[in-house]
């Protein structure tokens, strides 16, 4: 029963995953695939041919691109929901949680193709997209109500505003990140309007006061 070896026709064996591992490493392959190329240039067979195995394999597993697609969606927002948890639980605020995640380098890294702000950026410009608009913007939708309750933790530990609107509030963190691309391509010196931007947001949103300086 856990001996779930097949054999190559050169004799070499290979190992067949049971199914949910299969499923999670196809997962993770797509994940790096979307992240890097996006949904409209991103290739199943690129992700087989990560893998190893053969596209229908992916198929088999997923349906459709569209599916496996919003499987990875799906996937990128219970991560950015469990670091956001996991970093609470251990004792970090949540005004110090967010200016880390705003921080103008972090910010980078997170809109670098191959990072997971790259797969929302790319699904932000999907929520048109046939096949994949409810996904896209579920997946948007789900990532918003992760920030608004963030939010809420900080009401409740008197870290954020207690007047605020954590729903609005998530939504203007999105904004804020929707918007980056769009700054950069226009702004000259976008690393000192970043640090500002960072800084009256967390002033709007916090109850502490901060500098506008980086």
């Amino acid at each position: 029963m856990t001996d779930s070896r097949s054999t190559t026709r050169k004799g070499a064996p290979r190992v067949r995953l049971p199914s949910a591992q299969r499923r999670e490493s196809i997962l993770t392959a797509a994940t790096e695939v979307f992240a890097e190329s996006g949904y409209r240039r991103g290739k199943v067979s690129e992700v087989a041919a990560r893998l190893g195995v053969s596209e229908p394999v992916v198929f088999q597993n997923f349906g459709s691109k569209a599916a496996l697609f919003a499987a990875v969606l799906d996937g990128a927002v219970t991560q950015v929901r469990d670091a956001l948890n996991n970093a609470v639980g251990h004792g970090t605020r949540v005004s110090e949680l967010l200016a880390a995640f705003l921080a103008p380098d972090h910010m980078d890294r997170f809109h670098t193709p191959g990072s997971l702000g790259f797969l929302f950026a790319d699904a932000s410009s999907l929520t048109a997209e046939p096949g994949v608009d409810d996904t896209a913007r579920h997946a948007l939708q789900e990532l918003a109500e992760a920030f608004a309750n963030l939010l809420r933790i900080g009401q409740r530990d008197g870290d954020i505003r207690p007047d605020l609107d954590p729903t609005a509030g998530a939504w203007w963190l999105m904004s804020m990140l929707s918007a980056r691309t769009f700054r950069a391509a226009v702004i000259p010196d976008q690393v000192a309007l970043e640090a500002r931007l960072t800084a009256m947001t967390l002033n709007a949103l916090t109850t502490r006061e901060r500098s506008a300086e980086p």
